[in-house]
């Protein structure tokens, strides 16, 4: 099937033309892409369709809220396209370009100012990987590099596949929702999963399904093929207003990952990065939702964690009391915090951990960490 790709508001045919003047306005300010097959899965009958809401601007995105580099990725950029924020796992940005721009996007700088901070060549990169052989995983993000032509994609992973003390490869990708299409229909991409995703050194492919609706009969078909070809996958979502937000959804999302083998990896907390307004969920709330979700599932599904990737660590949300909300260190930047708890003076009001202001006890039980 040819998937055509949509960058003009304007194209979209099901738009009044009230709708798409209006829509321009936010597109100017934050791209919009997207494509026949994606589309395709929206109820245009129902205006606050879910697929809808992840990939057709709203105006409200235009509100004053948050900023561009909202974990401030900055701070641990060692060269232009790689990131080294945990000891060992390295993420390179090789791609600003996605099957479709999600509208809660975290990174949607990236396609804002094209080419600033993503890789082309590697090199320089991959050498820095060499001389630290702490690092395991090297996580290959953007963007999407699925977007890339296969044959970039294996050059990449062939140079990184001859590092010895890295394990594992890491692919964040959304093109199993965006367009599955991309998988069936290139041979090529299926023998390289099956030449560098070995017996002892895995290819992980990180998808990301936000909504029960985008798990097709094809997207199921792709993620087959990619599973036989030796591929482990694994499904990380952000809580999302108006798309997964009401614990039925996401309950229903971890039990049709689960039913075709993709475990529910993490549920992100949205990360306060402009023009996200609409889409934003106060953590409390959010937590309070993934914990329903989780109780009603069978323990195979209930494996996802409740996180934000926060300047300092990624920070899981640990436990809710009448009072206080408890957080943990599951990752830190900083090995002082390594296993930290944090317990805080509940706000409803809070979108990110920066929002609490009254630490009540923080604590490191026993860290292993040299």
């Amino acid at each position: 099937m040819s998937v055509k790709y949509i960058i003009n508001i304007d194209k979209v045919e099901q738009l009044s033309e009230k709708e798409k003047k209006e829509l321009k306005k936010v597109t100017e300010k934050y791209k919009f892409r997207a494509n026949d097959y994606y589309l395709s899965l929206i109820n245009w009958d129902d205006p606050n369709d879910p697929i809808r809401n992840l990939i057709i601007p709203q105006i409200s995105e235009l509100e004053e809220w948050g900023r561009l580099d909202a974990s401030n990725e900055k701070s641990y950029t060692i060269s232009k396209g790689l990131q080294h924020k945990y000891s060992d796992t390295a993420l390179l940005l090789v791609n600003d370009v996605c099957g479709g721009f999600c509208r809660f996007c975290f990174r949607k700088r990236l396609f804002i100012n094209v080419g600033a901070e993503v890789v082309r060549d590697v090199s320089e990169d991959l050498e820095y990987i060499k001389q630290h052989k702490e690092i395991t995983n090297v996580l290959l993000t953007g963007g999407d590099p699925l977007l890339l032509s296969t044959k970039k994609l294996e050059n990449i992973i062939k140079q990184i596949r001859e590092i010895e003390h890295v394990q594992i490869i890491r692919i964040g990708s959304k093109m199993l929702a965006f367009n599955p299409y991309r998988i069936l229909e290139d041979p090529e991409l299926i023998e390289v999963i099956k030449k560098y995703s070995t017996n002892e050194k895995k290819i992980y492919i990180m998808t990301q399904f936000n909504h029960p609706n985008e798990i097709t009969d094809v997207s199921i078909k792709a993620a087959n093929m990619l599973l036989k070809a030796g591929a482990i996958l694994a499904n990380q979502t952000p809580l999302i207003k108006g798309v997964n937000a009401d614990w039925k959804t996401l309950m229903e999302l971890f039990k049709k990952l689960s039913f075709i083998g993709i475990p529910p990896y993490y549920v992100f907390q949205g990360r306060p990065v402009a023009g996200n307004k609409p889409f934003a969920v106060p953590i409390e709330e959010g937590y309070q939702i993934f914990l329903k979700a989780i109780m009603n599932v069978s323990g195979l599904a209930k494996r996802a964690r409740f996180a934000m990737s926060h300047e300092t660590g990624k920070i899981e949300v640990a436990a809710l009391t009448k009072e206080h909300i408890i957080f943990r260190y599951q990752r830190a930047h900083d090995p002082k915090n390594a296993g930290k708890f944090m317990v805080y003076k509940r706000n409803p009001n809070a979108y990110w951990l920066d929002d609490y202001t009254e630490l009540v006890e923080e604590y490191v039980i026993d860290n292993p960490v040299i």
